[in-house]
């Protein structure tokens, strides 16, 4: 196996594995969170100022605080070698949310969450497959219930 495509394997395993671990409230103690997890994370937020569930989480703020749980519907790798994986699921038919992972070695470095946002995912490195003034789409936001109103919409470049 291509050393990309065992490090693929590992970064989309790594995140399911702290999704398991935040559903189980494992966020609160030294855990899996705090092993998959920097402790400089950055993270990039857009959406509602009380839509930051993930950061709560994150940071251990007690679960009486924290009553969002985040099952997503979708974990994938974005593109084949990167280290980014992406994550997506929706609360009710009113809330969707995107979480895009950045890993080095295993361990999350960064992360850019999403509320009622309508994402696309572009990589400027990809060559002509694809392309669309210079870019390629490697993934789309897929929240249903749309039809019952508009999201804003962002473009992520890669």
């Amino acid at each position: 196996m291509e050393t990309h495509n065992v490090e693929t394997l590992t970064n989309q395993g790594t995140i399911e594995l702290l999704y398991r671990a935040l559903q189980q409230g494992d966020a609160s103690r030294p855990s899996t969170v705090a092993k998959v997890v920097a402790s400089d994370v950055e993270w990039w937020f857009h959406g509602p100022h009380h839509c930051q569930h993930m950061m709560r989480l994150l940071t251990g703020e007690p679960p009486s605080q924290v009553s969002f749980r985040f099952e997503p519907s979708s974990v994938q790798v974005l593109v084949p070698g990167h280290d980014c994986v992406i994550a997506e699921g929706w609360e009710g038919s009113h809330v969707y949310w995107v979480h895009v992972w950045k890993l080095k070695d295993g361990v999350v470095t960064e992360l850019r969450e999403y509320f009622n946002t309508w994402l696309t995912v572009t990589d400027y490195s990809l060559g002509a497959i694809g392309w669309d003034m210079g870019r390629c789409t490697v993934w789309e936001s897929v929240p249903k219930d749309l039809g019952r109103g508009s999201l804003p919409s962002l473009l992520l470049a890669i």
